[in-house]
């Protein structure tokens, strides 16, 4: 894990020395084990070095290999490296000693421009390719790992993160509105559907899944890599699903565990993360402790929630640290800590103004605590829901239902309401409106709520957003005009955007605290393997997401395991946290409502609405209104925008 920076003249004109010293010192503020430059006359390139892989201590970088003519600067961890040394044939008494960099650089030996096709793990490169006058770089395929860069006079510069390249003479720092007017006119936790744009009219970021060509005053944007459904798995039994499963998500996992620092993961009261944690635990063996790291609510919080949820998932986390053995479970309250007081370090953090607050500092304290003890990897299942878990019940009892399988629909509904309760045929009707949707469209049961928009409309109308969503499938309620969650999920593969915002504050993190996130159900060879299995694994014998369920027999407490009435809502208590805040807040809302600045890109009237409710004082309970969050999401943006002042 490291930050990488480098200049490149697109022109004749020799490199300035200078500039890639301001970039590197601005870099500064991270931790680095090592910080080293390269140059000639055309082209700079720098690393600054966090060491989180046994292979990475004492690695140079950026490296130049004297044999091929070719340089690299990378942040880089390669999780194939056993697959790619058959490949490229490398002799097996130094596949220990060489690093990722090296190996990537080998990989472009081979294969030139495809062999981003050919690496799996989470990396952003740049390779000066000396005999053909090439600046070629790559970005993992859901950017985990950042790059940004700036094309401005003949000059090319790229960098880890964003304010560094603001230290360069020819650049000034100018809000880009295209990117605003996707941030507000998108209602879900995405920050843009176009992934080439930044909050900053001249930076540019290269989208997951691209790699860039730089030759002479050409430069070449590229997509490598594309998910799409695979033609189905075809396998005798489910107990061999099970095993392919295993085996799969085994690997992935023992690759995130290529540290020589400390192991840590978030663990919740859920699958994804029990999964996590009980695969790693399984291959560290006694060879050395797995940390786990759970937040719980305020300690003074009283919970307002559903019986079906559970804000405080201690019961199952301690079920899962029981059963798995050999962990050292910290639990987490943040005492004194809030969405509100966070606002600026985060925005610090990310460069931009951001969406998710309900665990800003929850997120980032527990980044601090891995990195006091000792962690170099901390393991996430952030993308288990549309990979290892994938598997909506009721939705794929409405595909059952449209395609006439009535014994199989009555045993599942059956099974499923044993596990659930309820009757097994209360659910008809429901099933019924999901499988032929025109019925909602003809005989609606109730009035749609619609929440107003955020944007300006005039600003919207300007910029031609909703246009421009639409081409992604996006409508003006700022979010999927389908409902249906298969075709959801097929647009979350084929598009680049969705994991882009949280990836980023991911890689900025990481950058941060020298503590590596690496989320084994976010691998490609997990992501592929789950996109190929038949939907029924997914769905079985009244569970939904069965393939997990079935896999994790041995290896998760039944309570966990096979739990389908208790959800886990982290976050429930953010509105009780900021009591002691809510004045200063109010304070602030009022100063925004009336500064022209953010008005001119902000809805007014929605905003003074909003308002209403935050003036009646902090209600706990109302921690999911629509007004208490675009009263967070507008001060945010306040606070971002006031940079620009």
């Amino acid at each position: 894990m490291s930050a990488i920076a480098g200049i490149y003249h697109l022109n004749d004109e020799p490199i300035n020395l200078e500039h890639g010293n301001r970039i590197m010192k601005e870099l500064e503020k991270y931790p680095a084990d090592d910080i080293q430059t390269c140059h000639s006359d055309k082209v700079f390139l720098g690393c600054h070095a966090q060491w989180i892989t046994p292979e990475s201590v004492g690695e140079k970088l950026p490296y130049y290999d004297h044999e091929r003519k070719l340089a690299i600067t990378a942040d880089a961890i390669i999780d194939n490296r056993d697959e790619l040394f058959e490949r490229l044939q490398v002799d097996k008494r130094k596949r220990k000693d060489i690093t990722d960099s090296e190996l990537i650089l080998l990989s472009y030996h081979k294969w030139g421009e495809e062999s981003p096709k050919y690496l799996v793990g989470d990396f952003a490169f740049m390779i000066w390719d000396e005999r053909k006058r090439k600046l070629f770089g790559a970005r993992d395929f859901s950017g985990v790992r950042t790059l940004y860069f700036l094309r401005n006079r003949q000059k090319f510069a790229f960098c880890t993160v964003i304010h560094p390249l603001f230290s360069l003479p020819y650049i000034e720092k100018v809000m880009n509105e295209q990117w605003l007017a996707q941030f507000l006119a998108i209602s879900g936790p995405v920050g843009e559907v176009d992934t080439s744009l930044t909050p900053y009219k001249d930076i540019e970021q290269l989208p997951p899944s691209h790699c860039i060509t730089i030759v002479g005053d050409k430069i070449n944007i590229t997509r490598y890599c594309k998910l799409t459904l695979s033609e189905p798995l075809k396998l005798k039994s489910n107990g061999e699903y099970v095993e392919a499963f295993q085996e799969v998500f085994q690997k992935a996992v023992k690759s995130c565990l290529r540290t020589y620092l400390g192991v840590g993961s978030q663990l919740s009261g859920g699958l994804d993360s029990g999964s996590v944690v009980s695969f790693a635990k399984k291959t560290l063996g006694t060879e050395k402790p797995l940390h786990t790291f759970s937040y719980i609510p305020a300690k003074d919080f009283i919970d307002y929630t559903h019986k079906y949820l559970m804000p405080d998932e201690r019961p199952l986390i301690q079920s899962t640290v029981n059963y798995v053995g050999g962990i050292k479970d910290h639990y987490l309250d943040f005492e004194g800590k809030n969405s509100y007081s966070d606002i600026d370090d985060f925005i610090d953090i990310l460069e931009m103004p951001y969406k998710f607050f309900h665990n800003s500092f929850w997120r980032k304290g527990m980044y601090e605590k891995a990195q006091e003890e000792g962690i170099g990897v901390l393991l996430i299942g952030g993308r288990g829901n549309l990979s290892i878990s994938w598997g909506p019940a009721l939705e794929y009892y409405a595909i059952l239902l449209k395609k006439m399988k009535w014994i199989r629909l009555i045993h599942e509904l059956n099974q499923y309401s044993k596990k659930t309760g309820g009757p097994r045929l209360s659910r008809l009707p429901e099933l019924t409106r999901i499988a032929f949707p025109f019925i909602d469209r003809v005989f609606p049961e109730e009035t749609i709520y619609t929440e107003p928009q955020i944007i300006n409309k005039e600003f919207a109308i300007r910029t031609n957003v909703y246009n421009k969503l639409k081409d992604y499938g996006i409508d003006q309620t700022g979010w999927f005009s389908t409902k249906n969650v298969y075709e959801q999920r097929v647009r979350h593969f084929e598009d680049v955007f969705h994991w882009n915002s949280t990836n980023t504050l991911s890689a900025k993190l990481s950058l941060r605290y020298a503590v590596q996130e690496r989320d084994p159900t976010n691998d490609l060879r997990v992501v592929r393997f789950c996109l190929s299995v038949p939907e029924e694994q997914f769905v079985q014998n009244g569970l939904d997401r069965a393939l997990v369920r079935n896999s994790t027999e041995n290896y998760l407490p039944d309570n966990v395991r096979l739990n389908q009435s208790i959800r886990g809502v982290q976050g429930a208590d953010w509105v009780h946290r900021m009591v002691p805040y809510w004045d200063n807040f109010k304070d602030e809302l009022r100063q925004l409502s009336t500064d022209k600045r953010i008005i001119e890109y902000l809805n007014s009237e929605v905003i003074k609405t909003a308002m209403l409710k935050v003036e009646e004082g902090a209600r706990p309970e109302f921690a999911t209104d629509y007004n208490y969050r675009i009263s967070m999401h507008s001060l945010i943006l306040y606070r971002y925008l006031n940079q620009f002042a």
